[in-house]
């Protein structure tokens, strides 16, 4: 059997177990339209931007950002968007992650509203494609759920398909006791239908309807979706919040094997399609479960890295890196060409689930604290006992790194600096949050007006005001993206940043400076990073227990050091070889 048969018939009893209990008829019909779509579209090119052997390499670097992210007097906001990438951020975003762009309703454009349209003051399918032609771009496939406008909810209401079967109304009376939630909104919603009131599953709040993936012609819909996606040049495809979408009574509802099969459903689909595709999860959930979908092989190749934000903002807040240097040593084994999307900033808050088992409750406390003291704010999950236990910070990245001091720059920029440099060195992918590099303070205003504490974190900006800010050398973020791109055109000369090169940490026992190599043997990279606002004096004879080089060269600030012993400024980060 050649290899694109295998896949199929891995495919085939992959559906087969998730729909087992499903009609032979049923089955068949939804299977015969799955090959007839992959089979019209089997002559299509989607890989031909492709510019390298592999789908990422040292350079790799994500830009993430919403569609409206910048704005200007132009028709559509992805117009300056690409005008802003091309004159200042290309380092920093050879992906660029647009957040939904679709037609939507609420929630930042995940209540999505139709799966045809791209917003029309964002632009529409051109817009996205001209940002395809020097950047790989990355989309996300909203799977779990739909806007209350979105049309499927309307059939639900009148009782008609393909809605009435594709959105999720169980039965309240079953056991849904044990269920893991996001939010301390209602599990179910009651809406009015042409026969009666009826509950519908609402994970994330009353306008976003969870659809119901025992339906197996639903697989066709988000099939039809990814290749409209490659038709626009969307290459990378993030799942977003992929855990939630199979429920089952007397269950969490998360993480359940149908999910983890369904990525691999996923995974196939996309590799039969695009050689070149990377599918990626987003589960802000204890490690081992966000691990999970990597372990295998078959699922992810990439997974947002959720204990990173909150265990690095602790280290950063407290000078103090034990957690960060703990966590670091049990970084887990992956197999080949699957990794971690490394991250501080995103568009939503600092989730704090992933610090389950890795932060003891007196420090998170004292970490919540210190998110309010610098202008955040805390948002909680509804527990099966009806309490409610915090969820996320709220609180921009840049306002994160602040001091609390009279002087509340006081090493700001320093901090924020070895933050997104400590994301570059890192084994896996980096990812950049706009709002983040461009030292986007709190946003009281947007809260103020919408209420959603997220907005705290999303600011929009005016194109002229944006580029005069990134024309004057003294501002926060013309500073930091000199910094930024200026390591990034370092990081993409070194072998040993390259994604999948392994990693050794020396600095197990530490809480002042975290140290780790990247790489092997002449081409090994080794990072050091001064976690306080303290100046140190580090000696490499106590970390490491080999032969010394007759010289350290510091590839990221350029100097030579002639001695093992390095004196480190406050937040000071340095990258090391070897001098030959």
């Amino acid at each position: 059997m050649t290899g694109a048969g295998a896949q199929l018939e891995t495919l085939r009893g992959l559906l087969k177990t998730i729909y087992k209990d499903h009609s032979p008829e049923d089955f068949n019909y939804m299977w015969s339209q799955l090959l007839q779509i992959l089979e019209e579209n089997k002559d299509i090119d989607f890989n031909h931007n492709q510019k390298q052997a592999s789908v990422w390499d040292s350079s790799t670097a994500v830009l993430i950002t919403y569609a409206d992210g910048v704005y200007s007097n132009s028709k559509s906001t992805l117009s300056p968007l690409k005008r802003l990438i091309d004159n200042h951020l290309g380092k920093l975003a050879s992906i660029i992650h647009i957040l939904p762009f679709l037609c939507s309703t609420s929630d930042g454009g995940f209540a999505v509203s139709s799966y045809e349209k791209v917003e029309p003051r964002f632009g529409d399918w051109d817009d996205i494609n001209n940002l395809s032609e020097n950047n790989l771009i990355m989309a996300d496939l909203v799977l779990n759920h739909v806007s209350a406008s979105h049309p499927w909810v309307h059939q639900f209401k009148m009782s008609s398909n393909p809605g009435i079967k594709y959105i999720l109304s169980p039965s309240i009376k079953d056991d849904w006791g044990n269920v893991i939630r996001a939010r301390n909104t209602s599990l179910f919603t009651s809406i009015i239908t042409n026969q009666g009131r009826k509950d519908v599953w609402t994970t994330f709040g009353p306008d976003q309807v969870d659809v119901n993936w025992n339906e197996p012609l639903l697989i066709l819909e988000f099939l039809t979706l990814i290749i409209k996606y490659l038709r626009n040049g969307i290459r990378w495809i993030r799942l977003d919040a992929i855990g939630f979408i199979w429920k089952e009574p007397s269950t969490t509802c998360l993480n359940m094997k149908q999910a983890h099969d369904l990525v691999k459903v996923l995974r196939i689909l996309l590799k039969e399609l695009c050689e070149s595709g990377v599918l990626i999860t987003e589960t802000n959930v204890p490690e081992k479960e966000n691990v999970s979908y990597l372990i295998s092989g078959d699922e992810a190749q990439l997974a947002y890295n959720f204990p990173l934000p909150p265990l690095l903002l602790e280290a950063l807040i407290t000078n103090k890196a034990d957690l960060v240097n703990k966590w670091l040593d049990s970084w887990p084994t992956l197999p080949d060409k699957t990794g971690f999307l490394n991250f501080t900033a995103s568009h939503d808050g600092i989730g704090l689930r992933a610090l389950e088992g890795l932060m003891e409750p007196y420090r998170l406390h004292n970490l919540l604290i210190a998110c309010e003291k610098r202008g955040g704010l805390i948002s909680h999950r509804r527990m099966s006992n009806g309490e409610d236990k915090p969820y996320e910070l709220n609180i921009s990245w840049w306002s994160a790194m602040a001091d609390t001091g009279i002087n509340r720059n006081l090493f700001q920029s320093k901090r924020f600096l070895l933050s997104q440099l400590f994301v570059m060195a890192l084994k896996g992918v980096p990812a950049f949050y706009l709002q983040a590099i461009m030292a986007s303070e709190n946003d009281i205003f947007a809260f103020d007006k919408s209420g959603e504490r997220r907005d705290l974190n999303r600011e929009r900006f005016d194109f002229k005001s944006l580029e005069h800010a990134l024309k004057d050398i003294n501002s926060n973020a013309s500073k930091n993206l000199l910094a930024l791109n200026q390591a990034m055109t370092v990081r993409s000369r070194l072998k040993a940043f390259h994604p999948d090169e392994p990693m050794i940490l020396y600095s197990k026992k530490r809480s002042d400076v975290v140290l780790f190599s990247r790489g092997i043997e002449d081409y090994r990279v080794w990072v050091l990073h001064n976690m306080t606002n303290k100046k140190l004096s580090f000696s490499f004879a106590d970390v490491l227990l080999t032969k010394f080089p007759s010289a350290w060269c510091d590839c990221l600030n350029n100097k030579v050091y002639f001695d093992n012993r390095i004196e480190l400024n406050p937040y000071a980060v340095h990258w090391l070889t070897q001098k030959k």
